[in-house]
């Protein structure tokens, strides 16, 4: 095959998958099932986030989160009800929390104020109220794991961030940016708020999966933070680590199993928003640092004993010579 003849069919399946990624971004939302709003209170007011305003809020959401359960329970929704009541028990840390639509949280596991090394966990697709158990399990694998390998006197934190509207994994908002761009300026204020309670000594790392690295690229931009690892990544929307413009380390990984690998990498203007995300993480072409992540599948990385876990705590504690590659 020729040069030419490759060229121009290289174009033509370009262009049949944006036809498909277009089709599906102006055709599936008229098919769209709405699921019925769950009534709950409007979120806590809270005082501006500091050390010594912390204890206060996480009593305000839980209290909050109490309310929600028991909203949620005289709509008869078993569900909801209990996973805002399991949310509102003394031992967990609510940094926010509104439960209300689809919902957002954000959680807190370990001792935020007094931590020297904080993660940040970003969801991808279809994570909600509604399936917010398999996310927290997630970062609780993750915060076990930095409690058993820190070093003596390091301290760790985990943070739970479902604080954007996450996209259905079959719709067409998963091929879309316009997500990612709205919840950039959230991801922004949670690393701010970080700042607040805890300083600027601590080294935060966003350990961004799926859907949720288009979100990271979307805030990456001059954001105080110290590594961004995409895990399960479609793309970020940007060409390269580069242009993501940060001063943060950039780490990529995939599992052997994980789907994700078969998506394209494409990207095209479609009625203000950008459908796809262009250039592979993993690609030497991005140029992002690659770590191993073993043969598990798209909802692995954060699973007990994993290859993916081992490396994402070793990035998080900057052991970053002990992080191993394919």
């Amino acid at each position: 095959m020729g040069f030419a003849s490759g060229h121009r069919r290289a174009g033509r399946w370009r262009r049949a998958v944006l036809a498909a990624l277009v089709t599906g971004a102006v055709v599936l939302p008229l098919s769209a099932a709405v699921r019925p709003e769950i009534p709950a209170p409007a979120p806590a007011s809270l005082a501006p986030l500091s050390a010594s305003t912390l204890a206060g809020a996480y009593a305000a959401n839980r209290d909050n989160a109490a309310e929600a359960a028991r909203m949620a329970a005289a709509h008869h929704d078993r569900d909801r009800a209990a996973t805002d009541r399991s949310l509102a028990a003394p031992a967990r840390h609510l940094l926010r929390f509104d439960g209300r639509g689809s919902g957002r949280v954000t959680e807190v596991l370990g001792d935020l104020a007094r931590a020297d090394r904080i993660a940040v966990l970003v969801p991808g697709s279809d994570t909600s109220l509604d399936t917010y158990g398999r996310f927290h399990a997630a970062a609780s694998a993750l915060h076990g794991r930095l409690v058993r390998q820190a070093p003596a006197g390091t301290r760790t934190a985990v943070v739970a961030w479902l604080g954007y509207e996450t996209p259905g994994t079959v719709s067409a908002t998963v091929t879309t940016t316009g997500r990612a761009e709205r919840a950039a300026p959230r991801l922004r204020a949670l690393v701010a708020d970080l700042r607040a309670v805890a300083g600027t000594g601590p080294r935060i790392s966003l350990l961004c999966h799926s859907y949720g690295s288009v979100v990271c690229g979307r805030a990456a931009a001059g954001l105080a933070v110290d590594d961004i690892a995409l895990v399960g990544s479609p793309g970020t929307g940007a060409d390269s680590a580069a242009a993501l413009h940060t001063r943060a380390r950039v780490w990529a990984a995939r599992g052997a199993d994980d789907w994700v690998a078969h998506v394209p990498h494409v990207s095209a203007g479609l009625f203000g928003t950008t459908v796809g995300f262009g250039t592979d993480p993993v690609s030497r072409a991005f140029g992002a640092r690659v770590f191993a992540a073993g043969d598990g599948g798209h909802s692995d990385y954060f699973r007990p004993g994993s290859t993916s876990l081992v490396n994402l705590t070793r990035i998080v504690l900057g052991e970053t010579e002990a992080v191993t590659h394919d």
